[in-house]
Parts: structure tokens; C-alpha cells; sequence
């Protein structure tokens, strides 16, 4: 108990003497989560390899200024603007990943400002095993494949490069698609809810430099995908025939269809169970606002009682 009333008193007396608020202890503990999470995605990234890049030319004119080489120093400030205009160029894949990354935050799902799926279009039981039986199939055939189940993100971007489809999910239908030499085998399959919405879409690759080097386009395409999105990805290899799954920039590789039956029975049971969970931002309001009205009914009919 001491050591926590000498601690609570340095607190104190820290405020006291540097004249502390509360908003500014928020406003360093915000600045501090912020420079941790860019420094991670600086790591994660190759802005890293460029900062070096920058460094250098940094170390290069600070030298430039104590030798006084004029010249050199003239020229450097006359290209700073042109210089910061190209540093956003060159960050700019870099800029937009952070961005998404912060679009994709928990926080904004449990604010219920993303595009959300409700519980009724998630993929049914038939959907999942048809789904299962054509991986099945084509894992035996042979035959490449790349599915996406759209999740809370639409995948509008992806369903623009593609054929559109608009056909429910069979387990026929996906085998045909990706059967060689027809005319929709090449590129992904976009499923949502219990319909095909398109099918030859084109998916960007990963930019991951640690992603195994035996791996093929499909498989690099299916992580870049799930990089930038929140969907479940199936993908059928047409070398080995081996099923894998990509979710939040991993890959989970040679899965048996009991697996990925599993894998797809827990992705749908744990967002159905957070749909439910989560209650929306006005239903929040209104439920505070419905149990502050009923202590004040509560608290006037105690005094009324007490008079």
C-alpha cells in the first residue's frame, strides 16, 4: 500500500510542478500510440529502405553545410518544394497502405461506421458445402482456383476488374468457372452472401519480400488481396493441388477440406456472433437514454414516497 501512495503522490506533485492536465497526459499518450504505430508500419514496409535513402542525403548536406559548399547548398534549397512533392509520390503506395489500415481498425466496427453485412447475407450452410465439395474437386483435378467471400468490406474495386456474374453459388458452377481453357478460369471469383457477383477479377499482388519464394502468382495475389482486405480467400494450387486459406495477410497452407469446412463455419459463427454482439451507435444512445429516463422516474417517485 505504500509503495502505491508514493507513487499516486509523484504523480501528484508531477502535475503540480510542470502544471499537467488531464488533456495534456491524453494528448501524450495519443502521440506515443502514434509514433509506435508508424514506426511499425515503417518496419513492415519498405518506407524503411527509403528513409535510409533520405538519411543519407540528409548526412550528405549536412556535411555540404559545414565545409560551407555553397553551391551545393543553393541548389538544395532551391529544390526543396520540387523535393517534398516527390517524396508524397514515392510514399504514395506506402501513404494509402497506412491509410487502409487505419480504415480497417477495430474501432471503426465497433463505431458501426463500416459497410457491415447483416447476419442474413452471410453464406448459408448449402453455400459453404458447395463451396468445400468444388475445392474438393479441383484440390483432386488439379485445377487452380481463387475465391473471395466478402466480409465487412465490400469488394467493389475487385468486382470492377472482373466479368460480372450474378448467379448463386453451386458447387457446379465454381468447377466449370475455373476449368482450364474456358473463358473465366483466369483471375478470381468474388462471392457475396450466397451469390457470385463476378468472376476474372484482378487482384493486386503482395508486396511482402519475407513471402516464400516457391509460391506462385495465385498464392500472391490471394495475400495482397487479404492485405487490404477483411475477406476470406480459398486458394486451390494448380501445381500441388493443395487448398490454403488468406485472412489478414497470412496463409494457412495445405488444408484438408475437413479444414477449410472448419475455417468457414468459424469465420461465419464468430462475425455472426460479433454482429449480434455489437449493438449500433443509435441503439447505444437510445438505450442510455432510456435508462437515464427511468432512474429519474425511479428518483422522483423515491422523493415523492419520502414527502
Amino acid at each position: 500500500m505504500q509503495y502505491i501512495t508514493t507513487f499516486w503522490n509523484y504523480i501528484s506533485n508531477s502535475f503540480v510542478k510542470y502544471n499537467l492536465t488531464v488533456i495534456d497526459v491524453l494528448e501524450m499518450l495519443i502521440l506515443a500510440w502514434l509514433i509506435y504505430k508508424i514506426m511499425g508500419w515503417i518496419q513492415s514496409t519498405r518506407t524503411f529502405v527509403l528513409l535510409r535513402g533520405i538519411a543519407v542525403i540528409g548526412l550528405f548536406l549536412l556535411v555540404a553545410e559545414i565545409l560551407e559548399m555553397n553551391a551545393i547548398l543553393w541548389i538544395a534549397k532551391n529544390v526543396v518544394s520540387v523535393a517534398l512533392m516527390a517524396i508524397v509520390v514515392v510514399f504514395q503506395p506506402e501513404l494509402r497502405k497506412m491509410l487502409e489500415e487505419l480504415g480497417k481498425n477495430n474501432i471503426f466496427r465497433v463505431m458501426n461506421l463500416g459497410d457491415r453485412m447483416n447476419p442474413d447475407e452471410k453464406f448459408t450452410d448449402k453455400t459453404m458445402q458447395s463451396i468445400v465439395k468444388a475445392c474438393t474437386i479441383m484440390s483432386k483435378n488439379k485445377t487452380g482456383a481463387l475465391i473471395l467471400l466478402e466480409n465487412y468490406q465490400k469488394l467493389t474495386d475487385y468486382v470492377e476488374t472482373g466479368i460480372e456474374i450474378d448467379a448463386v453459388v453451386s458447387m457446379q458452377l465454381l468447377v466449370n468457372i475455373f476449368e482450364h481453357n474456358t473463358p473465366l478460369h483466369d483471375g478470381a471469383v468474388v462471392i457475396s452472401g450466397d451469390r457470385v457477383v463476378a468472376a476474372t477479377c484482378y487482384l493486386p499482388l503482395s508486396e511482402d519480400m519475407s513471402v516464400s519464394k516457391e509460391l506462385g502468382t495465385r498464392h500472391r495475389a490471394a495475400l495482397g488481396a487479404s492485405e487490404n482486405t477483411d475477406a476470406f480467400i480459398i486458394v486451390v494450387s494448380e501445381e500441388t493441388g493443395s487448398i490454403s486459406v488468406a485472412r489478414e495477410g497470412r496463409l494457412y497452407r495445405d488444408l484438408s477440406p475437413d479444414q477449410l469446412l472448419e475455417r468457414l463455419s468459424s469465420f461465419r459463427q464468430k462475425e455472426q456472433i460479433l454482429q449480434e454482439k455489437k449493438p449500433t451507435t443509435w441503439g447505444r444512445l437510445k438505450s442510455r437514454w432510456e435508462e437515464r429516463k427511468q432512474n429519474e422516474e425511479q428518483q422522483g417517485s423515491t422523493e415523492k414516497t419520502e414527502g
